[in-house]
C-alpha cells in the first residue's frame, strides 16, 4: 500500500500516514481514482490538536478491520482543515446543512465529483463500519437517489454562501451589534451564551473600541469581567500563561486543553487594549505572560507553530491537571497546602480521577512567595510528558501574532517583542510569499503547496502594516500594498465583498464566502482591517473605499448578530473614529510622544515616527521639528489639526 501521506507538510497529515486506512492527500488524482474504482470518496477533516479526531482515529483509522472495509469500498481522503480551511468551509456547511450542527472529526462521503451526500462527525467503530457499508450500498443500488441528495446538498451549500442584503456599517448598526452582545453576556460568569464557552476575544477587541466612542461603562464592565473570569479560571494556565481552546463548562473552570496560536494572539491584543483604556485588574499581568507564551513555547525559530495538543500520550490534560498529593510532594506540606488552597486544588478536584485544574481566583498577598511556588510546580510539571506540538506555521494566524506583538511590544516599550514580530514578517515575506502569492502553510522553513486564502492575505497585509509603524520602514508598506492588491484582484466579488479563495484556485463544489467571524478573523473582516490600516497610512482613498464596501456585505448581519461578526465590527469603529493618522517626526523612535500615541491611540489608529522625510513613510513626508524638538501631527480623515510638542496637548487631542 502506497504510503501517499509520508510528504504532507501538515503534522495532522503526518499523524495518520502509518493507518492502514490507504489515505490520499486532497488532489484531483484521488478523485479520478473513485471514478476509476466507481466508488464514493470519504473525506476525513480534522486538525492535529483535535482531541476527538484521535479517538476516531485509533477506534476506526487504526484497526485493520475498518481500514480493509473503507479501503475496499471507498477512497478515503485526509484533510487538515488548518491547511485548507476552503475544503473544510464547503464541506462544513454541507455538514450543518445536513445535520444542523457540525464539528471535528467531519465525515463526509462525497461522489467522485466531490459533491457531498451524507455528512457526520464523529462515529463510534461499530456505527462508522455500519456506516461505510450503507453508503456503499446505496452507492450501487439507489445511485440515483444518492445524485440527487447530493445535488440537494450542493444547492443548499449555494444558497448558504448566498450573500445578506448589503447597507452601510453606520454608528447606528455599531450600536445595535453592541447591544446584541449585551443581551448575550452572562452576567454571573461572564462571557457569551453558555457551555461550552469559547473565549471571545474579537467582541472584547469590538466593545473596547465601542466604549471609546460611547464612553459606555456597561460595555466597560462587561469587558473588565469576563477578561478577569477568564484569567482566572482553568481554562487560562496559571504557571506558564496561554489560554486553551475554550472551557467545556459555563463557569471557565474545566477547559479542552489544547492551546491555538490564533487564540493566544487575539487574547494578547484584547489585554494589551484592555489595560491601556482602562487599566486595572490583572490585564497587564496576562499580556505579558501571554507574551512570553508565545516566545517561549509556540515560536520555532522560523515562525509561530500552530497549536500545543490537547492530549498528551493520549490523555487529555495529563501534561497540566493536579491531586493534592502531587501538589504536597513539589512543595512539602506547609507551602503545598498554601498552594492548594490557592490554586482550589481539592480531594474531590475539578476534573478527572480526583485532579484538578489550577485556578487562581485571587492574587495572594504574598507575591514573593507565589512566584517561587508557581516557579517549583512549573519546574516538576516540565519533567511530565509533554503535549504534542502541531509544527506548521499558518500564515494568517502568524499575521495575527505579528499584531498582537507590536501592539504589546510599543505599548509596553518591550523592543524583544517588536523584534520577534520583525523576524517573524521577514519570515513570512520570504518563506510564504512565493512569486507575489502567499502560501498557506510552511514548516520546518519550507512553504507548502496550499494557496492562501482570503484571511491570510488580510491578517498578513495587517501585520506588515503593524511592521512598517513599529520600524518606519517603507518595504513593509510596500509588501502589505501588493497583498491588498492581489486581494482586490483576486478574490473581490464583483456583485460586493469578497471570496474565501482566488479566482483562479482550485474549484470546489462551491466558492466559499463566509461574512461572519469564527474562531479566527473571516477573510472578509481581516481584509477590511488591513484596507483601513493601508488607507490611513498612505491616504489611498481606493482602498478605504473598498474597506466600506466590504462592511457592508455584513452590516446587516452585525446589526443583530454581534457574536459573529466582532472583528468586522472593531474595524467599522475604526472606520468611524476616522482613524486617527498619527505621525511623530523625532531623531529617536523612543521618545515619550511616541508612547503616549500607543497608549492613548483611539480605534484602529495609525502611528507613525521617525525623522522628517522618511522614504517610504508617507505620513512622515514633510512632517518638520518644531524648534528642533519632537513634534506630533494629528490627523483624522486626512484633516490635520496643528503640531504639538508638549505631552499633554497630543494626549488632549487624542481626545
Amino acid at each position: 500500500m502506497a504510503n501517499r501521506l509520508a510528504d504532507a507538510t501538515s503534522p495532522y497529515l503526518q499523524q495518520h500516514k502509518d493507518n492502514p486506512v490507504d489515505w490520499w492527500q486532497w488532489s484531483p488524482e484521488a478523485f479520478e481514482e473513485a471514478r476509476r474504482r466507481d466508488v464514493p470518496v470519504l473525506i476525513s477533516v480534522g486538525y492535529a490538536a483535535c482531541h476527538w479526531c484521535h479517538v476516531m482515529a485509533h477506534e476506526s483509522f487504526e484497526h485493520e478491520g475498518v481500514a480493509a472495509l473503507v479501503n475496499e469500498l471507498t477512497v478515503p481522503v485526509k484533510v487538515d482543515r488548518e491547511e485548507r480551511p476552503d475544503v473544510d468551509a464547503v464541506y462544513m456547511t454541507a455538514t450543518q446543512a445536513m445535520t444542523g450542527q457540525g464539528g471535528w472529526p467531519m465525515t463526509v462521503f462525497a461522489t467522485p465529483d466531490g459533491e457531498p451526500f451524507y455528512c457526520g462527525t464523529y462515529f463510534p467503530r461499530d456505527a462508522f463500519q455500519r456506516l461505510v457499508h450503507a453508503v456503499s450500498d446505496a452507492w450501487r443500488t439507489q445511485r440515483d437517489a444518492v445524485l440527487q441528495q447530493s445535488a440537494a446538498v450542493v444547492d443548499a451549500i449555494r444558497q448558504v454562501a448566498a450573500k445578506p442584503p448589503a447597507g452601510p456599517m453606520h454608528e447606528g448598526v455599531l450600536d445595535a451589534a453592541a447591544q446584541s452582545l449585551v443581551k448575550a453576556y452572562d452576567k454571573e460568569h461572564g462571557g457569551f451564551g453558555g457551555a461550552p464557552k469559547f473565549p471571545p476575544h474579537m467582541n472584547l477587541l469590538f466593545l473596547l473600541r465601542h466604549y471609546q466612542r460611547t464612553h459606555d461603562d456597561e460595555v466597560l464592565g462587561i469587558v473588565r469581567y469576563t477578561a478577569e473570569r477568564m484569567a482566572r479560571g482553568g481554562m487560562y494556565d496559571q504557571l506558564a500563561g496561554g489560554f486553551a481552546r475554550y472551557s467545556v463548562d459555563e463557569t471557565w473552570t474545566v477547559p479542552h486543553f489544547e492551546k491555538m496560536l490564533y487564540d493566544n494572539a487575539l487574547l494578547l491584543r484584547t489585554y494589551v487594549q484592555l489595560d491601556r483604556i482602562a487599566g486595572g485588574g490583572t490585564a497587564r499581568r496576562v499580556a505579558g505572560e501571554v507574551a512570553d507564551f508565545l516566545r517561549r513555547d509556540l515560536h520555532d525559530g522560523h515562525g509561530f507553530i500552530s497549536a500545543l495538543d490537547a492530549d498528551t500520550d493520549g490523555v487529555e490534560g495529563l501534561t497540566y491537571v493536579w491531586t493534592p498529593k502531587q501538589i504536597d510532594e513539589v512543595l512539602g506540606e506547609i507551602d503545598g497546602a498554601w498552594a492548594r488552597y490557592l490554586l482550589e486544588v481539592t480531594a474531590d478536584g475539578t476534573f478527572e480521577h480526583g485532579a484538578s485544574v489550577l485556578q487562581l481566583p485571587e492574587d495572594p498577598i504574598n507575591l514573593e512567595r507565589w512566584l517561587d511556588i508557581k516557579r517549583r510546580l512549573l519546574e516538576a510539571r516540565d519533567t511530565r510528558p509533554q503535549p504534542s506540538r502541531d509544527g506548521k506555521i499558518v500564515a494568517a494566524w502568524n499575521g495575527l501574532a505579528i499584531t498582537a506583538l507590536i501592539e504589546f511590544g510599543q505599548v509596553y516599550g518591550d523592543q524583544q517583542a517588536v523584534q520577534l514580530a520583525v523576524d517573524t514578517a521577514r519570515y513570512l515575506a520570504e518563506t510564504h510569499l512565493v512569486d507575489g502569492r502567499l502560501r498557506r502553510v510552511s514548516r520546518d522553513g519550507v512553504a507548502g503547496a496550499p494557496a492562501g486564502v482570503l484571511e491570510d492575505y488580510g491578517a498578513v497585509a495587517e501585520a506588515f502594516c503593524a511592521v512598517h509603524q513599529a520600524t518606519g520602514d517603507g518595504e513593509w508598506l510596500t509588501l502589505a500594498g501588493r497583498l491588498l492588491d492581489v486581494a482586490l484582484e483576486r478574490f473581490a466579488d464583483p456583485a460586493g465583498g469578497f471570496f474565501d479563495t482566488a479566482d483562479d484556485a482550485e474549484q470546489l463544489v462551491s466558492r466559499p464566502a463566509d461574512v461572519t467571524d469564527n474562531a479566527t478573523p473571516s477573510g472578509l473582516s481581516a481584509i477590511a482591517a488591513a484596507l483601513v490600516a493601508y488607507s490611513a497610512l498612505t491616504a489611498d482613498v481606493a482602498k478605504r473605499e473598498a474597506a466600506e464596501r466590504a462592511l457592508a456585505t455584513v452590516a446587516m448581519v452585525a446589526a443583530t448578530h454581534g457574536r459573529f461578526t466582532g472583528y468586522a465590527c472593531a474595524v467599522g469603529e475604526a472606520l468611524l473614529s476616522g482613524p486617527y493618522e498619527i505621525a511623530i517626526a523625532t531623531q529617536d523612535r523612543h521618545d515619550p510622544l511616541v508612547t503616549a500615541a500607543w497608549w492613548h491611540a483611539p480605534p484602529g489608529a495609525v502611528v507613525v515616527a521617525g525623522p522628517p522625510d522618511t522614504p517610504g513613510v508617507p505620513l512622515l513626508e514633510s512632517r518638520m521639528l518644531r524648534d528642533g524638538r519632537p513634534t506630533a501631527y494629528i490627523c483624522r480623515g486626512f484633516v490635520c489639526d496643528a503640531p504639538v510638542t508638549e505631552l499633554e496637548d497630543l494626549v488632549s487631542g487624542l481626545g
